[in-house]
């Protein structure tokens, strides 16, 4: 009777680690790709790098701890039959900013980067317009 009660327990279990699903999970390894994570039954999955955050993340460390227990949305099993899981999907409660509107992101170094590398784009640009100009001769010549 004991096993049979075991057998429930393990098949609700299961259950509740379906694609959709969020539940708890505690982070066992990190790598470079992601971070290798234990379910409460036992089972183990992946949750890539590219599931961590909404923005770009270089350092996986910044967002999970060894031993941490978070909430993760199940995706589902890749072909091997392990788990993929998701930190981001579970905090998509914010609305979706539309795009080519400008804001400011929290990685103010990367912001910078971008508006310098957008400066010298137009420069460049003018720059090659103004070229191309001469070369087809469509500027006033001066008499």
């Amino acid at each position: 009777m004991t096993s049979n009660n075991e057998d429930l327990t393990e098949s609700n279990e299961s259950q509740a680690i379906e694609p959709g699903n969020v539940i708890s999970v505690e982070v066992t390894n990190i790598a470079d790709f992601g971070a290798f994570v234990r379910c409460e039954n036992g089972e183990e999955g992946l949750i890539h790098i590219s599931e961590v955050a909404n923005e770009f993340v270089t350092n996986i460390n910044k967002y999970v701890k060894l031993g941490e227990k978070i909430s993760v949305k199940v995706l589902g099993r890749n072909k091997k039959g392990k788990l993929e899981f998701s930190i981001k999907k579970v905090a998509d409660a914010k609305p979706k900013k539309a795009l080519f509107i400008r804001s400011s992101s929290e990685n103010k170094e990367f912001e910078d980067v971008l508006t310098k590398f957008l400066k010298r784009s137009d420069e460049k640009q003018v720059d090659i317009r103004r070229n191309m100009k001469k070369k087809q001769g469509i500027t006033k010549k001066k008499y």
